[in-house]
């Protein structure tokens, strides 16, 4: 059934010429990416609905049936979207920040905080602070959802771990302080975003990453 909250206005695509035999996957990322574009706009995934996300695309409602089953399916490959293009800039920010790893993880840390800043409405939605998808009422699983994020954090583990096999930290339990790390970082951008005029100290997001990482003194 469709999501029949609140809608945003989205501008409609001249009609869509159909695609040649093998192209079904290109309309199936124009779904995905004029959800996108609406959740930019709206700031409220209740205003991406079947309707107005054909309406987007050009194509009339049962043509997204093919590719997606309903609303949180559609959302579900948002999320999904958003996650890769935030291991992607994670994992080019630690190869760009050299072979040290407390730079690694400081560029993994930095470029996080980075993307929940310029795509606020995104990162909501990808930590459920927009979408909250009702199980029961749906076609999604809980693996589905249990699955969103383990590779953004396979990175922040891995760069906390090369930290303490270097010595540049004495965590003793890496995934466990990379949680803990991420949970700092998370109520900073969120705080940050809920809260513009609060008076941040300038190395607020240093103080959480060498605290919570365990982070030993840098060399003289």
């Amino acid at each position: 059934m469709e999501n029949v909250g609140t809608t945003a206005s989205a501008a409609p695509k001249k009609g869509r010429a159909r695609n040649r035999r093998g192209e079904g996957g290109r309309l199936r990322e124009d779904i995905v990416a004029a959800a996108v574009e609406l959740l930019d706009e709206a700031g409220d995934e209740r205003a991406i609905t079947l309707r107005s996300v054909a309406r987007r695309v050009g194509i009339a409602a049962p043509s997204i049936y093919p590719h997606f089953p309903d609303q949180p399916a559609i959302m579900l490959a948002v999320v999904q979207r958003e996650f890769a293009e935030l291991r992607n800039s994670l994992l080019s920010a630690v190869e760009k920040a050299g072979a040290d790893p407390r730079r690694r993880l400081y560029a993994v840390c930095d470029t996080y905080l980075d993307f929940a800043q310029a795509h606020p409405e995104r990162y909501r939605t990808m930590f459920g602070g927009l979408w909250m998808p009702d199980l029961d009422a749906s076609s999604l699983t809980e693996a589905d959802l249990a699955a969103l994020g383990n590779e953004t954090m396979g990175i922040l583990v891995e760069a906390l771990d090369a930290c303490a096999a270097a010595g540049q930290s004495t965590s003793a339990d890496p995934r466990g302080d990379a949680v803990a790390l991420w949970l700092g970082l998370h109520g900073l951008a969120h705080q940050r975003a809920v809260s513009p005029a609060f008076p941040w100290p300038q190395d607020i997001d240093g103080r959480i990453v060498v605290a919570l990482a365990h982070l030993t003194e840098p060399p003289a």
